[in-house]
Formats: C-alpha cells, structure tokens, sequence
C-alpha cells in the first residue's frame, strides 16, 4: 500500500500562518466533484488527492469550491481542468496509481482546506515526497485576495430608491407599488440622491433636486387650470376645427362675459324653443367646489366680494349616455413620460363615477340638483344613495372595464370608443405642451442641472349617448388614494380600503416607477428588424434589464399603453403650434425668462426677415404693443412684463395672415412657420461656414492660443470644436468621471 501512496509535505510556518488567518476570517471550505476524463476518475478514500490531467498539456490546475464568497473568487481565478484538494494538518494522501507519471512536473494549484487559501507553485519531485513551492509570499496572497473580495463584493445592481416624502395623499398606493417593485423606499427623504421623487402637489414641492426624475412637470398645475387649458384648447380649434371639436364651446370670465352674454341673446332670438343650459366652473376649483348650472346669462356669478372672479362657462352636455338610468363619467389615468421626445401612455384600467340621483334634462327645477348633474366623487360621496361596493361592475364606482363589457353585450363597438378615446388623449395633450415646453425650460434651462420629469394625468371624459366622448377637464393632480370615508356614527368618518380604487391606481402607480426605472435600457438596434417599423406597427416596448428580469417576471404585464410616438404618422401634422413655441423659445434669450420682450421681437422679426416695404419695423412695434397691452389685461395677476406664449401665437397668427393673405389660416401659419425655419436654418449655415473659413485662415499657434481660453464645446461651430487642444479634450474626458466619484462618495 505504501507503494501506491504518495505523502505531500508542506511547510509547516506557512500552514501556521495560513491557518490562523482562516480562523480569523470564517472561511469553510468544500469539495467538488473533480471535472476529468473518464480514466483519471475518483479515488474513494475521502482524504485522498484526486487528480485530472491530459497527457498533451503541460500544465494541470486544480481549484475547489468554497462557500463563502472568497472561495467564489477563488474558483473564478481558476482554470478550465479542475480537481479537489482535501489537506488534513500538512500531510496528504494521494492516490495516483497509474496515473502519476502524469502528474509529476506540472504546475498545480491547491486549496488547503480550512483556510480558504490558495497555493500556487511547482510540484518538485523527490524519492516518495513532492513539495510545493509557493510562486507568491503570503502578503502578496493576501492583497490579491483581499481586491478580488472587495470586487466580489460590490453589487451588480443597485436598488432604485424612492423619495416618498412628498408623496400626500397617494402615499399608501405609492408604498404598495415600491414594495411589489422591491425597491426601497426613504419616507422622511435622504440626504444622498434618489432615484425618483415623488410629489403630492407640484414640482416646486422639492426645491433642491439636481438629479434623478420627478413625477411632476413645472408648470404643469397651471397649465392645466381650466382658463389656460380653454385657451390651448381654442388656439387649436382655430387651426383645426373638426379635428377639436371634442371640447365643449367655452367662454372666459369675467373678460368675455359680455361676448357670452350677446351670443346667447342671439341664439335665443334666433329660435325661441331653444333653452341651452350652462355650466360655470372656477377657475381655480378642485373636487366640483363652486360648479354650478345656469340658464341665462343674468345668474352668473361674476364676483366673490370685491373681486372679479375667474372661472370657464361652457355649453352643458344634455344628453349623456346613461347606465342604469344614472349619468357617468371616465376617470382615465394619462402618462405623460417626457416632452422630448414626445411619449404618452395611457392605463387600459380606469374608473367610472356615478351619480346618485337618476338623470333628467336639465330644467330651471333641476338645475341645482348636484347629485343629478354632476359626476365628481367628492360631491356625490356624501348623498345618502352613494355605494360602497367591493365589486368592480357595481356601486357608485366601478372599473371601466366593467363598464365597457356591459356596453359591449350591448352591442357598442367598444374598439371604435377606444380609438375616439385614445385619439382625444393625444390631441389634448398635443395642445398643452407646447406652453409646457416653455415652462420646462424656466425651470430647467438647457445645460443646467436638474432632474427629468414625467407626471401622471387625470382625463375626465363622458360619453355622449352617441358615444362620442367629450372632454371635461384634465387634473394634474388626480386623486390617488386607494381608500375611502366611511361614515361610523353621524358626523364622524373613517377611512376604509377601497379594492376597486386600489385595483386600478396600485397599477398606474407600479407600472409608471416600472417605465421610469433609471435601469431600463432601449433595445439595441439588432434587436429591431431591419428596415425599421412598417405603418401602424407598434413601437417596441423598452427591454428590461437583464438584471432585473427575475423580479420582472414576477410581476403583471404593464397597464400601460404607450399611444404616442406609436401614433405618430396620424397626429404629427397637428404640432404647429409647438414649432411656434420652438421660435419663442430661441428668441426669449435670457435663460429662464418666459416672456418676450420689445428687443426681442424685433430681432425676431429682423431674423425672419418678416418686414417689408409695407410692414415696416415701426409696425412691427405697434403690433408688439397692442397685443402685449390686450394680454396683461386678461391676467392681471401677473407682475411680469412681456410678451407670453398665447400672445405670441396671436402676433404670429397676425404675421401669417399679413404675408399669406389668400390661404385658410391653418396653411398660413404652415407657411410662415416654413419660411422661418428655412431662414434660420440658411443663417446658422452660412456662420458656421464663416466660422470655417476664418478659422483655416488663422495661423496654428494663434488658433491654438485662442482655443486654450474658450470654451469650444461652447462658443465654437463644429469644426473649430475637433481643432481643440489635445489638453482640452484630455480633461473633458476626465471630467465625468471625476463628478460620478463625487456623488458617489
């Protein structure tokens, strides 16, 4: 026996030492079943050396798999042919038999058991012995071990984290969706930055955020006030009537009060059967507070005190479709996830809202009848016939799904009430963000740092009893919470879970973090098919991560549809009024200044080359005036002087006309609109070909002298841009990685 075995010896300072700093650091080891060819196969003395070789190789490599994470990065390091050390004290068995000539002379690597360390060195043969000497000293051991640990060590993914401290009212919908995500949440805040903010109210509710997405847009709240929305609205029915002729005729108050008066006043004389009926809407007003019907334009209410009072009076929508004899609304949930390029998604889940109080036309004894006229849930909560059902098809308030089934077993095209629906979603939000874009760049001028945006919607739409939908309004603040008030005993209320409530806004909540997750990647274009999309293909849905396809799989497909940019070829030609906004934008000069000031409208005018022989530059500033003077008078509020996006359109409207006299106003304004572009376009050219020509004829050492003290990223075109210092582009790209050091630290 003592023939066919083979006794190891190893030095026995170094198995001391190996040994002590094994106790300290825990480390337990484990064998593995050896990876070899069939004839080298397995010893079945459990201390014994087992080993793999090939009678071509000259080098044979061992390696053992450990638990801990050390010996994971011990098996990384290892080679492709592997074995089992097993070392008890500092003598080992081996077992060779008649395979031991094949391991005599090779480099081995051996895992001492224990320890967790690695030996490397060369196996020397003498008499029965075979000594290893080790190729590193233990210190070097250590260091390498202890970088490949801290490597190790490092996680692949971060956690995306959440600042739900802002969160309000949608706190409780928000936690539930960050849990089902396994994201972590900061409910106080965090000094180190977040991934995503969550605000309850608007942007500014955060004032110090420099990085990372918010899911509030500055200046969306105000844009969506129903005297601003109104007015993009109007601007767009200007343009496009039959495409706009979802919204409700509307009137401002108080400035068009007396239009509104005559109109009516005509309508009436014209036909005496007709009684049309009105609806009066603050503009400021949340949760159906101070709506109200009228008839005649006497009982309006144009004053709270001493003040005028703000408000939109629109045509009233007599004849709704109605379930169960009671009139509803939609409560769609609208993702607005960025305004460059332009996306849109919307919820495929959403709520119907009932009244309480069986519908009838409107009469001068019904008109104050809320509960029979007015579909808003915080009003129709507190009628004595308001349900609470856990149902999602019954109550007060049920899913639109629901809705839309019992429709169908009706025999209403449900696809064609989606499409209409889809449709006004896109055009609304077309004629919105054009002032949005201004508002965007106030708050986050272009190369200043701070966060991206994106903001979830609230479209109320009802159905007409043709099915048209109609628009109501656009909350920028829909209300998120998944309970609701239950009264306990009289006059004392609690709040209850709602599963309806939370079936549906859990979704849009989850899925919305799930689209603006910052490790979401596009797919690359080998993903993509080639020759691109054909018409009316939907647009790939961003990949997930590999990283994260595990807990992804775990969760429902998204809820949300994306229906912009996928329908871009049939809502793209509406986007005029946004390159209008894109030539306000260019001209307004001062970064985060929203208004246009006198010097700026004419270098607008100078720049187009607009005047002429008989729009003289003195016209110019008459139109300036009258418009800017005519729009400080509709918001008196405002303390800034200037000329706003709204005016700017109507002076650009004005231009259109003078130059395109004989064309409808929508291809005027494409006209001018075209004309504007092309001369800025032909004007940036012709300086950068300047710039180009100027530069080849400095001298080298002067072109140098003169990049080393600008900033040519900046204040250069293109070519002088590739003429910088090599030091300049040296730091350039140093410079990133120096600020990602930073933040992380």
């Amino acid at each position: 026996m003592s023939d066919r075995y083979v006794k190891v010896e190893i030095q026995v300072e170094e198995m001391k030492s190996l040994g002590e700093d094994a106790e300290k650091e825990g480390v337990d080891a484990e064998q593995q079943v050896p990876v070899c060819s069939p004839p080298a196969c397995a010893s079945p003395d459990p201390s014994g050396l087992t080993v793999a070789g090939r009678d071509a190789s000259n080098t044979c490599r061992y390696r053992v798999k450990n638990r801990s994470k050390l010996g994971k990065d011990a098996k990384n390091s290892c080679g492709k042919h592997t074995s089992d050390v097993s070392l008890h004290g500092s003598v080992v068995s081996a077992h060779v038999g008649k395979n031991l000539n094949r391991v005599l002379g090779h480099e081995r690597t051996l895992h001492v058991k224990g320890t967790g360390k690695i030996l490397q060195g060369k196996l020397e043969t003498n008499g029965n012995y075979a000594n290893i000497q080790p190729a590193k000293n233990n210190q070097e051991t250590r260091r390498e071990d202890g970088f490949k640990l801290a490597k190790k060590r490092r996680p692949c993914v971060s956690t995306v984290t959440v600042d739900i401290s802002k969160a309000k009212t949608s706190l409780e919908a928000l936690k539930l969706s960050v849990k089902q995500l396994k994201w972590k949440e900061f409910p106080l805040g965090r000094r180190a930055p977040c991934d995503i903010y969550w605000h309850g109210v608007s942007f500014h509710d955060n004032e110090n955020i420099v990085s990372g997405q918010v899911n509030k847009f500055p200046g969306m709240m105000e844009m969506l006030r129903k005297i601003n929305l109104s007015r993009a609205v109007r601007t767009m029915q200007e343009l496009f009537p039959e495409e706009y002729d979802f919204y409700p005729r509307s009137w401002i108050l108080p400035e068009e009060c007396q239009q509104f008066t005559t109109q009516i006043r005509m309508v009436k004389e014209s036909d005496a059967t007709l009684n049309p009926t009105f609806i009066v809407k603050p503009d400021g007003g949340s949760q159906g507070d101070g709506i109200y019907l009228i008839r005649d334009p006497s009982d309006l209410k144009l004053t709270v005190g001493t003040q005028a009072k703000q408000a939109v009076v629109q045509e009233y929508i007599q004849k709704p479709l109605l379930i169960d004899k009671l009139k509803f609304d939609i409560r769609l949930y609208v993702l607005l996830k960025s305004l460059e390029p332009l996306e849109i998604y919307i919820a495929k889940e959403g709520l119907t809202r009932f009244c309480t109080e069986p519908y009838q036309e409107p009469s001068q004894k019904n008109l104050s009848h809320v509960f029979m006229h007015l579909t808003n849930y915080s009003l129709n909560v507190h009628s004595g016939n308001f349900v609470h059902s856990d149902s999602q098809s019954t109550g007060s308030k049920r899913t639109l799904s629901s809705v839309l089934y019992r429709l169908a077993a009706k025999g209403v095209d449900i696809k064609k009430v989606w499409s209409d629906i889809i449709a006004l979603v896109i055009k609304t939000a077309i004629a919105v963000v054009p002032e949005l874009r201004v508002y965007y760049q106030s708050d986050i001028p272009p190369g200043k740092p701070g966060p991206t945006c994106f903001q979830i919607l609230g479209f109320d739409i009802l159905l007409m009893k043709n099915l048209k939908p109609v628009l109501l309004e656009v909350n920028s603040n829909p209300s998120m919470r998944i309970e609701h008030e239950q009264e306990v005993t009289p006059g004392v209320f609690e709040y209850v879970p709602s599963l309806v409530d939370e079936e549906v806004k859990v979704g849009v909540i989850r899925d919305t973090l799930r689209l603006m997750d910052p490790g979401r990647k596009k797919p690359s274009i080998s993903q993509l098919r080639p020759g691109g999309l054909e018409h009316g293909e939907e647009i790939p849905m961003e990949a997930e991560p590999q990283e994260r396809s595990l807990d992804e799989g775990a969760l429902p497909s998204l809820c949300l549809k994306q229906v912009y940019p996928k329908y871009t070829k049939q809502f793209n030609y509406l986007r005029l009024v946004e390159r209008i906004a894109a030539l306000f934008i260019r001209f307004l000069g001062v970064k985060g200044n929203m208004r246009l000031g006198p010097t700026a409208f004419r270098t607008f005018i100078r720049t187009c080359k607009l005047s002429n022989s008989i729009f003289s530059m003195a016209s110019v500033d008459i139109l300036y005036i009258d418009i800017t003077r005519r729009w400080a008078g509709t918001m008196p509020e405002s303390r800034e002087a200037g000329m706003g996006l709204q005016a700017f359109v109507e002076a650009f409207f004005h231009l259109a006309g003078r130059r395109f006299k004989s064309l409808p106003l929508r291809e005027q304004v494409a006209s001018l609109l075209e004309l504007c572009e092309a001369q800025l376009e032909s004007q940036t050219g012709g300086e950068e070909r300047r710039s180009v020509s100027c530069s080849r004829a400095m001298p080298r050492a002067v072109k140098s002298q003169t990049l080393g003290h600008t900033n040519p990223l900046l204040d250069s075109p293109a070519p002088l841009r590739r003429a910088s210092s090599q030091d300049y582009r040296l730091h350039q790209r140093l410079k990133p990685r120096t600020l990602r050091a930073n933040v992380e630290n």
